[in-house]
């Protein structure tokens, strides 16, 4: 903390509204909105970056965390029409769906590679009611009891509990019982309902998907946390999208990690927006690891980032690459992923992570 608070004193004078803000920071003490807005306004992107690397090495020490995951998108079918997503309806030509036998086979495909978790999302398929899911999941569980079963967007479960006439409670304690150990953090995009209804506005709002991360939080099912940036939103509204997680992450402490996902321009109907540069991408990592004060990790996405992308943001407040993710999930890829097939040899995953002078730790689904 010295070494710290030597660097910060040279800013008191020229920056004291800025030497207030990393006061704040290396002492522990949160920050609020203004004090974020100011941060990823004026800060230069340099203070930004230290004072993530501080939080994160105060969290995480020099550990970047990773998994021996497959991830199975089982279809690209789906009844909402998003305008940044390259999902298709159940007429297109090219949409696509897989059984239960076909998503078996994929895991047992790589269960040889020593996968300890399964990662299972895919479009809101019209004609999917919970009970379908209910029985892979038993399959799943039965075949495989060691794997982590991360499965199933807050959009998804909404759409397959009603389905059945069921509560958001009621579907969860059955998707629980029946393996369910965590769901993912997608569905999320930007807390802000006119942006939501400009973009996707058969989706659920961004009250509902708070909801139901709570209502599995409180029996037991942690969760991970997303926020699609860098599309039409402003930074007031990213704020306040973090804002919000860290106010239910105070009530429950059931998030695992937050990811911040990188908008695609590829193949939706916001292909006319520019992405986001990579300056900006490191400052959000950066902002979230400083303002997400009582989440533990930042996950750095890899196949959305890239590979290299990634691996800066360890430097930005990141500790955690997800996986090998043997498995791709085609959604990314289609919007103009960098990485078009996302695979990531262990091996590799541990050189690159020891190359940027980094300890790479192995961990379950639990993050254990």
């Amino acid at each position: 903390m010295q070494n710290a608070l030597i660097l910060l004193n040279k800013i008191k004078s020229s920056h004291p509204e800025l030497y207030s803000i990393g006061y704040k920071v290396i002492h522990g003490i949160r920050i609020d909105s203004e004090e974020a807005m100011a941060l990823y306004t004026d800060a230069d992107i340099s203070f930004t970056a230290f004072l993530a690397h501080f939080v994160r090495t105060k969290i995480n020490g020099n550990k970047v965390y990773f998994i021996k995951n497959v991830h199975i998108e089982y279809t690209n079918i789906c009844i909402n029409k998003c305008v940044f997503c390259s999902f298709r309806s159940k007429t297109a030509k090219d949409s696509w769906e897989l059984n239960h036998d076909e998503i078996l086979e994929r895991i047992r495909k790589n269960i040889s590679n020593g996968i300890k978790e399964v990662h299972i999302v895919g479009g809101i398929h019209p004609d999917k009611d919970i009970y379908f899911w209910l029985a892979i999941l038993k399959n799943i569980r039965k075949e495989f009891p060691h794997l982590h079963i991360k499965a199933f967007t807050a959009p998804e479960i909404d759409y397959i509990t009603r389905k059945a006439g069921l509560t958001i409670e009621t579907g969860l304690k059955l998707l629980k019982e029946n393996g369910l150990d965590s769901i993912p953090g997608g569905g999320a995009e930007i807390f802000n309902n006119d942006i939501r209804h400009k973009l996707f506005p058969t989706k659920i709002d961004w009250q509902q998907w708070l909801l139901i991360h709570k209502t599995a939080h409180k029996m037991g099912i942690p969760s991970n946390a997303t926020m699609l940036y860098g599309h039409i939103e402003h930074i007031s509204d990213r704020i306040f999208h973090l804002s919000k997680l860290r106010a239910l992450q105070d009530e429950t402490s059931g998030f695992n990690a937050f990811i911040p996902l990188k908008f695609k321009n590829k193949n939706n109907d916001l292909k006319g927006i520019k992405e986001s540069t990579l300056h900006e991408d490191l400052k959000m990592f950066a902002l979230s690891r400083i303002f997400l004060d009582n989440f533990k990790h930042i996950k750095a996405y890899w196949p959305m980032l890239g590979k290299e992308t990634a691996l800066l943001a360890l430097d930005f407040g990141a500790d955690d690459l997800d996986g090998t993710i043997n498995n791709s999930t085609a959604i990314y890829s289609k919007a103009g992923a960098t990485e078009q097939k996302p695979q990531f040899d262990e091996s590799e995953i541990i050189k690159l992570i020891q190359k940027h002078r980094k300890r790479p730790v192995e961990r379950n689904g639990a993050y254990e």
